[in-house]
């Protein structure tokens, strides 16, 4: 395992110098101020474009318009920028070559693997709660309401589903030298799992499930024990990616 830190020591000071967990954080924390802002003057928006027009009263915004926007921007543009990030973590090493020194001279190839993962996910993890931070200081203040009590119940699957999301970029940039697989493997699989989300019978076992019923978590209208099936069977479908990531770099001939 030593050589696995000393490789996430060489990741992280590698996408800092990158400016990589820069850019993730800057437009996540944009997600964050925007979210209960576009919910704020939504309705302000619409009256002064339809002006007498309109016909029925808009209700007054809440918190949960507020959440909503927040959760719609994670999943409908976040995680894309995630996987275009990260896409190509590992193939760019093998494009480059940049794995033969180090192999070499005897770093095992599941700690490249591991290290990859590991840094990803802090990313991850650190761009969603400094999303969650603000846009919760910003729904305060908007909306000093009591109609979202269970914010941590929302964000948990968030986090979650990251861990299989990023298990699924790595396995997908293991896959080729080319820079694009990770990238091209996410959407695939994304769209996969929403295609099977159709099916009603499956969706306590899908993993985008996670990223599908937070603002009703929120709400308290559901409680994460409804989606424990979705919940292990991603973590479990994460240990998977990453072992399948391991034996595909192995068979690699750097």
């Amino acid at each position: 395992m030593r050589a696995t830190a000393v490789f996430i020591q060489k990741e992280w000071l590698e996408t800092w110098r990158t400016r990589r967990v820069l850019i993730l954080l800057i437009v996540f924390l944009i997600f964050g101020i925007l979210s209960p802002l576009f919910a704020k003057l939504t309705p302000e928006l619409l009256k002064a474009t339809l002006g007498n027009q309109m016909a029925i009263t808009l209700p007054k915004p809440t918190s949960v318009d507020s959440w909503t926007q927040f959760y719609k921007n994670i999943t409908q543009m976040g995680i894309y920028i995630v996987a275009i990030l990260f896409g190509g973590t590992v193939s760019q090493e093998l494009a480059h070559g940049t794995l033969v020194n180090l192999v070499t001279k005897g770093l095992p190839r599941y700690a490249v693997v591991l290290a990859k993962f590991v840094v990803a996910y802090l990313q991850w993890v650190l761009a969603i709660l400094l999303a969650f931070a603000v846009t919760f200081g910003y729904t305060w203040y908007y909306f000093p309401d009591n109609h979202s009590p269970h914010l941590w119940q929302g964000i948990v699957p968030v986090l979650i589903f990251g861990f299989f999301f990023i298990a699924v970029i790595v396995c997908g940039s293991s896959l080729s030298a080319n820079s694009y697989s990770g990238l091209l493997a996410t959407i695939i699989v994304v769209a996969a799992l929403y295609l099977i989300n159709f099916w009603k019978d499956a969706q306590r076992f899908n993993p985008i499930s996670l990223i599908s019923d937070n603002v009703t978590l929120t709400k308290g209208s559901e409680t994460l024990q409804h989606l424990a099936p979705a919940l292990w069977l991603s973590v479990g479908g994460a240990v998977m990616l990453l072992g399948l990531s391991v034996w595909l770099l192995n068979q690699r001939k750097l």
